[in-house]
This record gives C-alpha cells, sequence and structure tokens, in this order.
C-alpha cells in the first residue's frame, strides 16, 4: 500500500478528440511499473464520494483516473447538477462512454510508472459501462458493481436512453468481477444470473459475489444504502482481483 500519491485535476483527450476533465491519482514513487485502473463514476456523477475512490485504488498501489462524463453537459457545475442534465438527456451515450474509457486507458498507459495493463471498475451505471469497455475495448480486467441494465430493459418512467448488452458478451475481452446485492431490484438476482449463464456459454473467466441484506449503491459510504460488512468485503475482492490480472 502506498502511503503517499499524486492526486489532482487534469485534462485527458476522450471520444472523437474532445478535451474533458478528468481526476488522477497515483503513487508518488511506486518504486516499481504497476497497472491502472479506469474509474467510472456512478450515476449521481462526478462527486466527491467517486473521487475517494480514486484515491482509495491509488492508495492500493494502482495509477487511477476518473473522467468526468458529464463534462460536455455541464463544465464546471454542482455534481448534483451535472447529474440531473445528464439524466434529462437519457444519460451517457454509449459510443461516447467507450471513446472516453479509451482515452483515460491511454492516459494511463503513457504514465512512465505504467506497466501497459489496464483495468476499469464502475458503479451503478458506471457498472454497466465497465462491462460495456470490457466488450469493446482491449482491457485486462473490469469490475462491474451493481450495474444495471447490462440485462433488461430500462422501465418506463426512467429517463436513461440505453438498452441491454448481454448480447455483447462474446467480445469480452478480459476477466469480468462482478459485485451486487442480493436485495438490488436493478440489477435484480435474475438479472445477474441471467449475465451468469451468458458469460457461462460464452466461456468467459468470471468471479460473481452476491451480499445478503444489500440492495444498491452498498458501497457508497455517505449514502443510507452503505453497507459496511458488503463493502469491505468488496474491495478485498476487488484488490485481489486486480493484483491477479494488473501486476506485471
Amino acid at each position: 500500500m502506498s502511503d503517499a500519491f499524486i492526486a489532482e485535476t487534469i485534462t485527458i483527450t476522450g471520444d472523437g478528440g474532445t478535451e474533458i476533465e478528468a481526476y488522477s491519482a497515483r503513487p508518488a514513487d511506486p518504486g516499481k511499473q504497476i497497472g491502472g485502473v479506469v474509474v467510472i463514476h456512478h450515476m449521481p456523477g462526478y462527486d466527491r464520494e467517486s473521487k475517494e475512490h480514486v484515491l482509495r485504488i491509488a492508495a492500493e498501489g494502482y495509477n487511477a483516473v476518473m473522467p468526468n462524463l458529464y463534462h460536455r453537459e455541464a463544465p464546471g457545475a454542482d455534481p448534483d447538477d451535472a447529474a440531473a442534465t445528464a439524466r434529462a438527456n437519457g444519460g451517457v451515450p454509449d459510443d461516447r462512454l467507450v471513446g472516453d474509457v479509451k482515452g483515460a486507458a491511454e492516459y494511463l498507459k503513457g504514465l512512465p510508472t505504467a506497466n501497459g495493463k489496464v483495468g476499469t471498475i464502475g458503479y451503478c451505471s458506471g457498472g454497466r459501462q465497465s462491462f460495456l469497455a470490457g466488450v469493446s475495448l482491449q482491457i485486462d480486467a473490469a469490475v462491474d458493481c451493481y450495474g444495471a441494465f447490462i440485462v433488461g430493459e430500462v422501465p418506463e418512467g426512467l429517463p436513461l436512453k440505453v438498452g441491454p448488452i448481454v448480447d455483447k458478451t462474446p467480445n469480452l475481452s478480459c476477466p469480468l468481477l462482478g459485485l451486487f446485492g442480493a436485495e438490488d431490484q436493478y440489477p435484480s438476482p435474475d438479472h445477474v444470473k441471467e449475465l451468469e449463464e451468458a458469460l457461462k456459454a460464452a466461456g468467459k473467466t468470471y468471479e460473481f459475489h452476491s451480499y445478503e441484506g444489500a440492495g444498491h449503491s452498498f458501497f457508497s459510504a455517505d449514502r443510507p444504502a452503505y453497507r459496511p460488512e458488503a463493502a469491505v468485503d468488496g474491495w478485498n475482492k476487488v484488490f485481489e482481483f486486480y493484483g491477479k490480472y494488473l501486476s506485471a
């Protein structure tokens, strides 16, 4: 674990060559070449809680960066306002998300301490987007934390303009870790089971864990949905997974 790291707001090149804001954290002197992680924030946006996840990953010895997926709609806006604007627009388009994650991965691979391996992690909508990155790009490890609508249609009344992407499972380029709440509705246990069946059918490497008594957003320490035991075990699973697939 690193006890000194550099954390800062930077600019990266995202989809279509657009310059977007991002939050970067990395060990100050890791003493070796290390892997990188693209953090994909949850639907509430590019907020303090999400930045703390970036810091947590850097403290464990990885280069980490989180693109502000709402930068185009609301540059410099309060995270809640930016998230509201993004929701009103139907969320982040899938193709743009892939381009932004690709740009973040290229930033990580360009760091002098990079070992060339890059993973993703995403929460809530970001969990779906982490899976989307894994089926769209060549990466080394993907973590899906309760990502909704990989399986299943968006219910009527929600403004999101996304659809299921489970049919893309055969294109998954890397091992997948999934962390889910057994009390969640989106994704429900049935959704998780359907995704697992698709992974098995495609012969993919995956590891799923579901937590009893936990619903959506159980990693969110600042929210009522937080479940400490599930979150602590989940973080342990994440770093075991990255240790296996992102080490030099």
